[in-house]
């Protein structure tokens, strides 16, 4: 059985300023979107779309705004709005973590929405193209989670090899969920999108992918975390985490019935 590392969650300190590894978890996150945007637009049918590595720039400063926004807000009305009401203050200790994914998504939505409307783009050509910079990023904020001992997982077996104790919490032996949430909801969920988008698809699929991919790997990694609350309806207990990716996976599967019901009309005309 192991024993969680906590690391110091400062990883340099000159004076008064501190840097801590939560953020640069996330300036690791927003590296990754450029570097893989820059290889994203050189596949064939991307360029030939007329996505250029000078967007990717703009599209980084509205998407940084959208998720740092967009994630925390999430974070304050979907999992600890009475914690947040009576510490009003902390709303903006964003350095401490807590950050909501799904605040997130619909923050980088919004900015998407505006900056494609100054650069006469559709929302979901966008989308399109950004989602398979988005997990490794994903992945990278669930480290900093790891580093700073949050989201500690469920209780699990002695016997499971990497089942660690968690600081704060008890002397039992947990999950180490934000590990498991980094690789599943995070890498597998990059490689299947990425090798998915490689090739040219339908308008709105590679978004409903990404959408369908995530919700359902986090519905089943929640299953190890333990819950920020739990909702009981019709005779079933799903934590908030669960809760909010159900809309998701409704979305992807939407989006790609869309995608693909497009697709055949317009080869059934063509014909």
């Amino acid at each position: 059985m192991l024993i969680h590392p906590m690391p110091d969650p400062i990883a340099i300190a000159i004076g008064p300023i501190a840097i801590r590894w939560y953020g640069l978890m996330y300036l690791l996150a927003f590296a990754l979107f450029i570097g893989l945007g820059r290889l994203r637009v050189k596949q064939p049918h991307i360029a030939a779309a007329g996505w250029k590595a000078e967007h990717l720039d703009d599209m980084l400063f509205y998407g940084v705004l959208g998720v740092v926004i967009g994630g925390r807000l999430g974070e304050v009305l979907f999992y600890n709005p009475m914690y947040y009401l009576t510490h009003p203050l902390d709303i903006f200790a964003v350095w401490k973590g807590g950050m909501s994914f799904h605040g997130g998504f619909l923050g980088v939505m919004a900015a998407m929405a505006i900056w494609g409307r100054r650069n006469g783009r559709r929302l979901m050509d966008i989308m399109d193209f950004i989602a398979p910079l988005v997990p490794l990023g994903y992945a990278a904020g669930r480290i900093g989670n790891f580093i700073n001992a949050e989201l500690p997982g469920r209780v699990a077996d002695a016997a499971l090899p990497w089942a660690m104790i968690w600081p704060n919490v008890d002397q039992l032996p947990r999950h180490p969920s934000p590990l498991y949430q980094a690789m599943i909801d995070g890498v597998l969920l990059f490689i299947v999108l990425w090798l998915y988008a490689r090739k040219p698809r339908p308008r709105l699929a590679v978004s409903g992918v990404f959408a369908l991919g995530y919700g359902c790997a986090r519905f089943f990694t929640e299953y190890f975390r333990i819950p920020d609350y739990e909702v009981h309806f019709a005779g079933v207990t799903i934590s908030a985490g669960q809760m909010l990716s159900v809309p998701m996976i409704v979305l992807g599967l939407v989006l790609l019935i869309v995608a693909y019901r497009r697709q055949g009309s317009a080869a059934a005309s063509a014909a």
